[in-house]
């Protein structure tokens, strides 16, 4: 790869922008969209080094961008932040944080790359040049009200988008802002396209301009591509007191032939899309530097498990159409209800909407109501709701767990993303509190299960769906192989297997001690366990595929051996591990205690947020000898 950044930022323009004055003078429009398009180009550019997501939502707001700048070098009368709620925005603080001199441009072309300091979404301390941390939609707008309340003198500005603006915070936050009269403005690219896909099909009445209206504030909506517009828009809110906002209408990433309008835009743009915008550009050369990108293999080989891998939260989604297809479409329709959050394509829902609509609402960023909806759809006792988001998300929705509890209600919850394995979006959609949903009190059963493989999400999804009360399934982004018996040879979980909730499973029986493990880990864990069972320390593996129950028979089993040692790549404050201890102490069992999980903010990139916790196989191991010393 190239050691300098090939576009030269330096020639972006400075340009000071008088709001009192609506109406743009030639040389200043000229400047406008000279800055507009070289932040394009670099941002098409370096986007598509990354490995996943993040060009369009940056890409399409470089003019309310520009603008912002132009108006902060004009007066000292705003907080000269670009907050930004919408997701996957991150380019646009990482080339702000170039402008201003804080970061190296060549730094860049290592986009989402581990430990480059450019993950997938801002984080506040790592990245130089970052002003706050984002990445959760809708999250960005209550903050920036009390930001507001710190600097009543002060304009603050917000980017946001038609997505971000569907969270329910965003309605609390506007509220707020009309009742105080904050000198809040927002920036909304209105693009009509989410993950999903288009608001306007799925969440049809939805409307930002005449939500916002409605709650209060001034709203003027225009073309987000007619520059003279934009900033007749913008100087205008600028001069107006109180909270108000300019809705800027346009497509996904227009002018990039391949995915304008589309929701590819959401995703990282292909190479070879890259290359032709570049080229029809001007940049004729810059295709080499794409195309010798190459991104960096995982090291490791596992031994206990198969080379092939499936994703489990893929699968999911066919386990549930297995269990559908036993039902005739009019009592699926009756029975059962799923509903989606704007992730169909990420948890596994999109196979079961192509299947079977008749059990299937799409819905919008709306994770607190879509699970409520899924829990009273539920209400009745012979009635199943269905939901699913990224565990990151899961923190969201405590107090609507609550509610479904106290209400006996039957939902079957998919979580996603979990851990922390191949989260290029790095801290904050960190899926590690998982437990958080055992919040029930002792005298309610809670189901929490994290299948290991893909052949035991099918059997636990088929086993527990029927089942009453509140069921939570998680899964990773990262795909998982198939555990093996201690043959090395038949599936573990294959032909013959039953999912027992509740029930341990012995993966290979120890006298040295016993490492318990689930999900992703139990893999890692099991290499770790045959490699120290080949220097001779004979130890044992667990699986514990229900999170939120005791097995007496085998917690009794391995804390009579000389140790325990829990793997897991929850937090380590509040996962497995926190617990386990204390189920051992009750029960009068004192092994040898220690338990692994998350203990940092990541590192970025993909297979490398493992071995940066520490939880790699090796490091596994070695505190396996530790213990067996």
């Amino acid at each position: 790869m190239t050691s300098s950044f090939p576009i030269d930022l330096t020639k972006f323009k400075k340009l000071a922008l008088d709001p009192s004055k609506p109406q743009l003078s030639e040389e200043e429009k000229a400047a406008l969209k000279f800055n507009i398009q070289l932040l394009r180009d670099a941002i098409v550019l370096f986007t598509a080094t990354g490995a996943a997501r993040g060009v369009s939502g940056a890409y399409d707001t470089v003019p309310e961008v520009c603008i912002l700048l132009a108006l902060f070098n004009h007066s000292d009368s705003y907080v000269p932040i670009v907050f930004d709620e919408a997701g996957h925005r991150v380019a646009t603080q990482y080339i702000l944080s170039v402008l201003e001199g804080a970061l190296p441009a060549e730094q860049l072309l290592h986009y989402r790359e581990a430990n480059s300091k450019l993950p997938g979404h801002p984080e506040l301390g790592l990245t130089p040049g970052v002003k706050f941390s984002s990445g959760r939609l809708g999250h960005m707008w209550p903050l920036v009200n009390g930001v507001a309340l710190a600097n009543k003198e002060k304009t603050v500005f917000c980017l946001g988008s038609d997505g971000s603006q569907q969270e329910g915070n965003d309605a609390e936050a506007a509220r707020l802002a009309v009742a105080q009269g904050l000198n809040v403005k927002l920036l909304i690219d209105d693009n009509d396209v989410t993950i999903a896909g288009h608001p306007s099909d799925y969440l049809k009445g939805y409307d930002v301009t005449k939500v916002l209206e409605g709650h209060g504030l001034k709203v003027i909506t225009v073309q987000g591509e007619d520059i003279d517009s934009l900033w007749g828009a913008i100087s205008s809110i600028v001069t107006t007191p109180g909270p108000a906002a300019v809705i800027s209408k346009r497509v996904m990433a227009p002018g990039i032939a391949d995915i304008e309008g589309s929701t590819h835009g959401h995703d990282v743009i292909p190479v070879k899309s890259a290359i032709k915008y570049l080229e029809s550009r001007g940049y004729s050369t810059f295709g080499d530097i794409l195309l010798n990108i190459k991104g960096v293999p995982q090291p490791f080989s596992y031994i206990g498990s198969t080379k092939e891998t499936g994703a489990n939260r893929a699968i999911f989604g066919d386990a549930v159409n297995l269990v559908l297809d036993g039902l005739s479409k009019e009592e699926a329709a009756k029975k059962v209800m799923v509903i989606d959050s704007d992730l169909e394509g990420s948890t596994g829902l999109k196979v079961i909407h192509q299947k079977h609509p008749e059990v299937f609402v799409p819905s919008g960023i709306m994770e607190r109501g879509n699970f409520s909806a899924a829990a009273g759809f539920g209400f009745e006792h012979d009635k199943f709701g269905v939901f699913s988001t990224f565990s990151a998300f899961l923190e969201m929705l405590v107090s609507e767990i609550t509610m479904a509890r106290l209400n006996h209600c039957n939902v079957l919850c998919h979580f996603s993303h979990s851990g922390v394995d191949e989260m290029a979006d790095n801290t904050c959609h960190f899926g590690i509190n998982s437990l958080f949903a055992d919040n029930g009190l002792s005298d309610v059963e809670s189901f929490l299960y994290f299948p290991a493989d893909p052949a035991q999400m099918i059997a636990v999804v088929k086993r527990v769906f029927f089942e009453r009360g509140l069921r939570f399934i998680f899964s990773t982004r990262s795909k998982v192989p198939y555990i093996l018996k201690e043959d090395g040879k038949t599936k573990y979980f294959g032909d013959g297997y039953e999912f027992v909730p509740g029930k341990d499973e012995v993966i290979v029986e120890g006298k040295a001690g016993y490492v318990v493990s689930f999900g992703e880990m139990l893999y890692r864990s099991y290499d770790a366990v045959l490699r120290c069972r080949q220097q001779g320390v004979d130890v044992g593996l667990i699986n514990k595929p229900t999170l939120s129950s005791v097995d007496e028979e085998v917690i009794k089993k391995i804390g009579s051996s000389p140790f325990v040692l829990v793997v897991e790549s929850f937090n380590q404050k509040t996962g497995l591990g926190s617990k386990f201890g204390t189920w051992l102490l009750e029960r009068g069992l004192t092994p040898k205690y220690a338990y692994l999980g998350t203990t940092k903010e990541g590192c970025g990139g993909l297979w490398e947020q493992i071995p940066y916790q520490g939880l790699d196989s090796e490091s596994i191991a070695a505190k396996i000898a530790l213990l067996a010393h």
